[in-house]
């Protein structure tokens, strides 16, 4: 029978909590992130670096590859922490194609890819969508096909994240009967990438064209990496999960700010029914998805439990996160409807992340399936 999951964060993960937001107070600005948006390969490399620098992005990776040999829970913190300031930063794409090495690599490659990646000084991601709704790693139309001594891989990805600034792809394929994965330089010939107008321009998207030939140590493990890939799924899935506790926290933190402080008629428009009721339901609506993700995290290597434990997170958070931070938008009023108002790029977060990996009626899905439903 599994431990029972604890909620109450340790000694050393609230000091990461706070070492990490005072790093952020300091890196991150509103107003260079909504610069930022206007484009379609946004990437601070303000903060990029800052947590680069301090170990943050190979936080979960063994130490001999140049990571810290931390928790999921403890990498859950870093993103909660990310989601608060909706950092414009591959950290999610660069952590998820990292489990995939990690899970299929041999130790050369592992040696070789991983610690450029634990220190920031590669981004990476994954490629592995290619219908319409962002999800299914079973079955890739995408080939690779033996030429010469090396693979030819071809076809479409779509809806890669961070792909206007990714140096290097986790590629899937179908190959030998099963699906294969590739590592793929972004700037070899024959690799096209069409960044793509995203709902979040602080999370880039792109498709990704390949028609390109790899030699054979690019492709990574055995032909059968389907159970990884999904594995690696869900940890982007319980990553932004927690983002989005991060995110929606901050938004009723801003409300309630605003309401004591806002006055009409001569009192805090806070006292009134209509705008304290709203706080209230936000405060309960976030600490509900808190737990959530929390528990994702916390039951991520229990196959069992994290099998429900996951799209039930991924659910949960996303209502909330587009909730809370629509009603966010309602309690500035006339200001939070402006694009200037800060709200706007957590609004879009938070909509854009309720789509990431798959939509919510997908996951809820999963979830059925999973109870036996």
């Amino acid at each position: 029978m599994a431990e029972p999951t604890t909620f109450v964060r340790s000694e050393e993960q609230r000091m990461l909590a706070s070492t990490l937001r005072d790093l952020l107070a300091s890196t991150t600005d509103m107003d260079r992130t909504r610069e930022l948006s206007l484009s379609t390969d946004a990437m601070d490399h303000v903060t990029w670096k800052a947590i680069s620098e301090m170990g943050l992005v190979g936080l979960a990776l063994p130490s001999a590859y140049g990571g810290a040999d931390s928790t999921t829970t403890d990498l859950a913190i870093v993103f909660e922490e990310l989601g608060r300031v909706v950092a414009a930063v591959p950290l999610l794409s660069t952590v998820v194609a990292s489990s995939v090495i990690m899970a299929t690599g041999s130790e050369e490659q592992r040696r070789s890819l991983l610690p450029p990646l634990a220190a920031g000084e590669t981004v990476a991601t994954i490629a592995i969508f290619e219908d319409a709704h962002g999800h299914g790693t079973d079955t890739p139309s995408t080939k690779a096909t033996r030429e010469g001594g090396g693979w030819r891989i071809s076809g479409v990805k779509r809806f890669v994240t961070d792909a206007p600034n990714a140096d290097v792809f986790v590629v899937s394929a179908a190959v030998d009967g099963g699906v294969g994965t590739f590592v793929v330089a972004a700037d070899v010939d024959g690799v096209a990438i069409e960044p793509l107008n995203a709902l979040d321009p602080t999370r880039p998207l792109g498709n990704v064209s390949f028609d390109v030939l790899v030699s054979d140590d690019a492709r990574l493990g055995g032909s059968h990496t389907g159970d990884a890939l999904a594995r690696a799924v869900d940890l982007g899935i319980a990553m932004v999960s927690q983002e989005q506790v991060g995110l929606s926290q901050r938004c009723l933190e801003m409300s309630v700010d605003y309401a004591k402080n806002r006055f009409q008629f001569g009192r805090a428009i806070g006292s009134f029914q209509a705008i304290k009721h709203r706080c209230a339901d936000m405060l309960v609506a976030v600490e509900h998805a808190r737990s959530a993700a929390w528990h994702a995290a916390a039951t991520f290597d229990d196959p069992l439990e994290a099998s429900i434990a996951i799209p039930l997170a991924k659910s949960v958070c996303s209502d909330t996160a587009v909730k809370v931070s629509g009603d966010t938008i309602q309690v500035f009023g006339g200001i939070g409807f402006t694009w200037e108002h800060d709200a706007h790029l957590y609004f879009k977060r938070a909509k854009a992340t309720s789509l990431l990996f798959g939509p919510v009626g997908f996951h809820r899905d999963r979830l059925a399936d999973a109870v036996g439903i």
